[in-house]
């Protein structure tokens, strides 16, 4: 008789996890033993006056003006999550 797997090891980070936990990898993906799915919405529609970039250390897209990165613009319309 084989014991249960106590741990399971993600597929693009290669670092290893207990069964019945979750974590965040390095591509933004929230996973588990069986699956890993997105934590960000991507946007889909903002004003053509600005543009997404996605910040991978907080997991997220901002959009701005295209000509002044510090000024945010609303988005009306995003995917995922």
């Amino acid at each position: 008789m084989s014991k249960a797997p106590t741990h399971c090891q993600d597929g693009d980070d290669g670092t290893w996890h207990a069964v019945g936990s979750t974590w965040i990898n390095s591509k933004c993906m929230r996973c588990d033993c069986t699956e890993c799915c997105s934590t960000y919405m991507e946007p889909r529609s903002f004003p053509d006056d600005c543009v997404s970039k996605f910040d991978s250390k907080a997991c997220k897209y901002r959009v701005f003006k295209k000509n002044d990165p510090s000024v945010e613009c609303p988005i009306f319309a995003a995917v995922g999550k």
